[in-house]
């Protein structure tokens, strides 16, 4: 096992190098100065010029992209020209809180699309599995913005049951029930399209299973159908699932960019929109980097929880 880690770990290094070429020609490609969106009023030909040599932005893009990742290979990624603090800082202080949202939604969607998948799989042409196909269906195609909002004018304007957006009560609060209150309509909004997807893969990974041979012998050994669905086929339709929540914990992830625009979260999305809206490429640079490693590791996670599960895999 540690082996594959390790070869794992390999294979993922031309994948970051890809993600830090990705995304500095991308945000080289944006139309605009950054000394002029950074100077406002103030950008003369002379001031934008004297900014644009002091942050090297005067120089050839390869010299910038290779400026870039050799301070970030020893942990400078630049000092963030709109909010003047490192990047660094800020990303790693906005990206917790976005974990907070990302990680609820992703247990969330979890939990209830493994019940959900198992459930219409057990039940299968029975009203349960019509009614949670029905709704894995509607789920899917909801589009998640247009749900928050939705859940916003229900939940907190109509019926004034949860707050409609940030973190933390402004006066007030700041304790974990104050937290888990706002959490409540962000996450169940994030949750529900990867909820969807999760119970309709473990469904057909479940009806597969419950097809097969040894789960017929277990039956016929007197095992409970309790027993034969929760102790033999559902672990073994688990391996199949598990490589699909960690993609979505990407997506999820992803997602959450949006999601925290909607509701005012003080995440790493929020913080994208503005520093885009600034033209802060350092900063915009150092949270998608962030993000998408995130989205590497979440995928090395799940091969490796996935090997654990599945003897044949270690073979």
């Amino acid at each position: 096992m540690g082996a594959y880690i390790l070869r794992r770990l390999i294979f993922a290094i031309p994948v970051l190098f890809g993600l830090t070429v990705i995304v500095f020609a991308i945000m080289a490609l944006i139309p605009g100065d950054p000394a002029v969106a950074i100077l406002g009023s103030y950008a003369t030909p002379e001031n934008v010029e004297k900014l644009n040599r002091d942050l090297g932005l005067d120089k050839p893009l390869v010299q910038q992209y290779v400026t870039w990742v050799g301070n970030m290979l020893q942990g400078d990624f630049g000092r963030s020209y709109s909010l003047n603090r490192p990047v660094l800082d800020e990303v790693l202080e906005r990206f917790s809180a976005t974990l907070i949202l990302a990680g609820t939604a992703l247990l969330l969607c979890s939990v209830l699309g493994l019940i959900a998948g198992i459930v219409s799989a057990v039940r299968q042409f029975g009203w349960a599995d019509r009614v949670i196909t029905f709704a894995v269906l509607i789920g899917i195609s909801t589009p998640s913005f247009w749900l928050g909002l939705l859940l916003i004018l229900l939940f907190a304007v109509t019926w004034q049951l949860l707050p409609a957006s940030g973190m933390y009560a402004i006066y007030g609060g700041g304790d974990l029930p104050d937290l888990l209150k706002h959490l409540i309509l962000p996450a169940v909004t994030l949750a529900v399209v990867a909820t969807g997807v999760i119970a309709r893969l473990t469904r057909a990974a479940m009806l597969e299973v419950l097809r097969q041979d040894y789960v017929r012998t277990a039956r016929a050994k007197g095992l409970t159908e309790r027993q034969v669905i929760y102790r033999h086929a559902f672990r073994a339709a688990l391996v199949a699932v598990i490589p699909v929540i960690g993609i979505q914990a990407g997506f999820v992830l992803g997602g959450a960019v949006y999601i925290e625009t909607v509701f005012q979260w003080p995440g790493i999305g929020a913080m994208l929109v503005k520093a885009i809206s600034t033209r802060d490429l350092l900063l915009v640079q150092g949270g998608v980097l962030v993000v998408a490693a995130s989205y590497v590791l979440f995928n090395l996670l799940a091969d490796v929880a996935q090997h654990m599960l599945d003897p044949r895999l270690k073979l």
